[in-house]
């Protein structure tokens, strides 16, 4: 007797292969069949021809706190998001002890009094406590660990700091932690220098995962990536370069270069990439890209309350301001940056070592749109309508290859024995419905998503909280 049978159904399977019409059986938690099934089960769906793929893996979330705050997590379920990666650009909320104001971009997570975390363990004792919709695998933050030991962070750590730093890791990878991450570009990491970041690393096992928001985005990006590949290179761990992106207008263009770049070191380590499909990023407003060249949207300012949800052009003309000052004094605040080439993104994203990643801040008042819409948006503007890469693919790119890539064993792909993470979609039907000046809305389409075999979202609602902590683990071997 199965739990749940699915019929009729076009199954994507996660390996970037074409989809195949056959049924599927869900038993205690796993796929116990997929085929021309004739079984009983205590729930049988008629899937009248929708597909079924494997649940999406956001790869790159800042949700590290949200999982706990508010483990409905309907702005991923409602996706067909059904794991998250949180602890990347080098902020996590573990192993993390706050000594006064929270520094940016930690800020982004919480406040000083939502950080409670000081070991790992603790955190994922949390997370499963909290019993959150999706599941939930943490990388750990080099600036996170740079705040615990560092009396301030506008300078390279000490070998002392650097030692305690290392310790911390060391444990926390011992207590499940994914991996290292880091957010170089950001002025509490800026100044720790290469040695630093790769002295951490080398705590990493081989085949470890050192996930990093370069340091350079902009003309220096070619370098930056040397530093990241250098820094993995000892201890044999995988580098995940973090929303890969050109920007700047001078930077537009260079996707061809920055690819073939990553492409040559794949090679030789384990390398690939996230993205989202947009041409806009988010995060705190940063003074190092404040220019006319382009649009910023100042999503929240703590200065400027009002000002939210306006152009900081705009802003600056009222204030009859310069575009510097007028950003001085909304600080601190949030923006998006309208600083990418479309051509630029759409070549990342159909690159065969990308995955999707939506990078979305759910405690921004007025989020970049991605934090919604990320995964339809690929599946449906980009797959169906532009046809930038078939549906298969794409459904690659959010399931078995970040799946792989992130050490998430009997996941990601659909397969007899594997977790019934699922999600049930209409091709022809799903979009992303959330923009720019109206963020939080759900996407069109997803009919049904199961988290570890027990139905989590039926299309409207959030209806159970199923997922786990999950350390990693690899695949299992193929049948």
């Amino acid at each position: 007797m199965h739990d749940v049978l699915i019929r009729n159904a076009l199954v994507l399977d996660g390996s970037d292969t074409a989809g195949v019409h056959a049924d599927l059986a869900i038993r205690d938690g796993r796929i116990a069949a997929i085929g021309q099934l004739d079984a009983p089960a205590r729930e049988v769906i008629d899937a009248q021809g929708l597909a079924l793929a494997p649940g999406f893996i956001d790869v790159h979330t800042h949700d590290d706190l949200e999982v706990i705050r508010n483990p409905d997590m309907r702005s991923k379920l409602s996706q067909g998001v059904t794991t998250v990666v949180v602890g990347n650009c080098g902020i996590s909320a573990s192993p993390v002890r706050i000594h006064g104001e929270v520094p940016d971009p930690m800020n982004l997570l919480g406040e000083a009094d939502d950080f409670r975390y000081a070991d790992f363990a603790s955190y994922r004792d949390a997370v499963q406590l909290a019993r959150p919709a999706v599941n939930v695998a943490a990388l750990v933050g080099h600036t996170a660990l740079r705040q615990n030991h560092m009396d301030r962070l506008d300078r390279a750590a000490s070998a002392n700091e650097i030692s305690a730093m290392r310790a911390q890791l060391r444990e926390s990878l011992a207590q499940g932690a994914l991996g290292l991450s880091s957010g170089l570009a950001y002025a509490s990491a800026f100044d720790a220098p290469s040695a630093e970041v790769a002295e951490l690393a080398s705590e990493l096992p081989a085949g470890g995962l050192y996930a990093t928001h370069l340091r350079d985005e902009f003309a220096g990006i070619l370098a930056a990536m040397e530093e990241a590949f250098d820094a993995a290179r000892a201890p044999q761990a995988g580098v995940r370069v973090s929303h890969l992106k050109c920007a700047g207008i001078d930077n537009w263009g260079r996707s061809h270069q920055v690819l073939d770049r990553l492409q040559s070191a794949s090679a030789t380590q384990d390398v690939a990439c996230d993205c989202y499909p947009y041409a806009a990023s988010a995060s705190t407003l940063d003074l190092k890209q404040v220019t006319d060249a382009y649009d910023i949207l100042i999503t929240w300012s703590e200065a400027e309350p009002s000002q939210g949800g306006r152009l900081l052009a705009e802003i600056a003309a009222d204030w009859n301001l310069p575009l510097m000052d007028a950003a001085i004094r909304l600080q601190p605040a949030g923006a998006v940056y309208h600083c990418m080439d479309e051509a630029d993104v759409r070549r990342i994203l159909a690159h065969p070592l990308t995955m999707i990643g939506s990078d979305g801040l759910p405690r921004d008042p007025r989020p970049h749109p991605r934090l919604w819409g990320t995964f339809p948006r690929v599946l449906g503007h980009y797959a169906r309508d532009e046809q930038l890469f078939p549906l298969h693919t794409a459904v690659h790119k959010m399931t078995g290859l970040p799946a792989s890539r992130f050490a998430m064993g009997a996941r990601g792909q659909l397969r007899a024995g594997w977790w019934a993470d699922l999600v049930l979609f209409d091709p022809a039907r799903i979009r992303d419905t959330a923009s720019f000046h109206d963020p939080i809305r759900a996407a069109e389409g997803i009919a049904a998503v199961w988290v570890n075999g027990q139905l989590a979202y039926d299309g409207r609602q959030v209806v159970a909280r199923p997922g786990r902590f999950i350390r990693p683990e690899p695949a299992p071997p193929p049948p």
